[in-house]
């Protein structure tokens, strides 16, 4: 039986200290078309990586990710994406050959057991399914830590983002306005099914 952290209170938890790096997160995985790319926590180090990853994604990807215009990451801000405890605060990345070609994360509400999350593909890995091997990822790595749902903001018109959560086998709660849809969906022994055609 694996080792599981389970979450009571996080109220000390300082957090621009990272963790003990997890290094049972790293994987190798494997697309329908045979291709490798490598998973794994993301470090403190990663800040040039996670710059240059931002600044190769497209306006309309940016736009879906951040809802709304961001084309540089301030300072502040990559320290921040960069800096997680691994447990109340996760981001997995997926490179090709060395560079980040996706970034998925969570980060725990304040007294709850639901956390945020969202994720991110450069625009030429897209439609490889990278972004359902990241949600299945983090959604384990979630439930090892006591999270049980996963909670998602988006643009509506993200369909990308929207149909990897709707390949889920659990139930959604989605609730839609005419711009954004937020999406609730539990964690625990989470499976994706495979893409549709």
């Amino acid at each position: 039986m694996q080792n599981q952290t389970f979450i009571e209170d996080h109220t000390s938890v300082e957090e621009d200290v990272p963790g003990v790096y997890p290094q049972d997160l790293e994987a190798s995985i494997a697309t329908s078309s045979g291709r490798i790319f490598r998973l794994r926590p993301i470090r403190s180090d990663d800040d040039e990586k996670l710059v240059d990853f931002h600044s190769r994604l497209s306006d309309n990807t940016i736009h879906h990710r951040y809802l709304a215009p961001h084309p540089k990451l301030s300072v502040e801000e990559v320290h921040r994406l960069t800096q997680v405890d691994y447990v109340y605060r996760l981001a997995l990345v997926i490179e090709d050959d060395g560079d980040i070609v996706a970034v998925g994360r969570y980060d725990l509400y304040h007294g709850s057991t639901t956390a945020e999350t969202a994720f991110v593909v450069q625009d030429d890995y897209q439609h490889l399914g990278l972004g359902r091997h990241l949600l299945k990822a983090l959604a384990d790595a979630a439930a090892a830590r006591g999270i049980t749902d996963f909670r998602a903001e988006t643009l509506s018109s993200n369909r990308g983002m929207l149909a990897i959560f709707r390949q889920t086998v659990y139930p959604l709660r989605i609730d839609t306005s005419p711009n954004e849809t937020s999406v609730l969906s539990p964690v625990i022994h989470t499976e994706l099914t495979k893409p549709k055609h």
